[in-house]
């Protein structure tokens, strides 16, 4: 059984829609008040934003960070977005509370499992380089 079935691509979109909705998940949970809570999201959102631009996959605007280091990333947020409401406590004021960060966590972490080491095409390099690394083969 082959576990790593989904595509880099496919989870570079999942990266740029998640980021920016877990941003706005407390907004939209109404956990203004949420404390922790509603912070948790939000640290996971923006983080996974920032180092989704700079992974070495088909959309990624820098491509410094290495594509298992992204997945150790995201199983690492997956894992601490889904126990943030037992940790801090908020869990115990209802499912709005904890039922959201439980379920993105637990998806992360199956994107993480689930997705290829390596892009499918290799991303061009910037042609600005060319001529250096003409340089660097002789």
């Amino acid at each position: 059984m082959k576990l790593r079935v989904i595509p880099t691509q496919v989870h570079a979109v999942a990266d740029y829609v998640t980021g920016p909705a877990l941003a706005a998940a407390p907004e939209l949970f109404r956990m203004r008040d949420g404390g922790p809570s509603a912070l948790a999201p939000r640290i996971a959102g923006a983080g996974a934003t920032a180092y989704s631009a700079v992974t070495d996959y088909e959309l990624g605007v820098r491509r410094w960070l290495p594509m298992k280091a992204h997945l150790a990333l995201d199983a690492a947020s997956g894992v601490a977005l889904a126990a943030a409401p037992w940790l801090f406590g908020s869990a115990r004021q209802g499912k709005r509370y904890w039922l959201p960060h439980a379920l993105v966590g637990a998806t992360e972490l199956a994107f993480a499992v689930a997705t290829k080491t390596q892009p499918g095409r290799q991303p061009e390099r910037p042609a600005r380089f060319a001529r250096l690394r003409r340089r660097l083969r002789r």
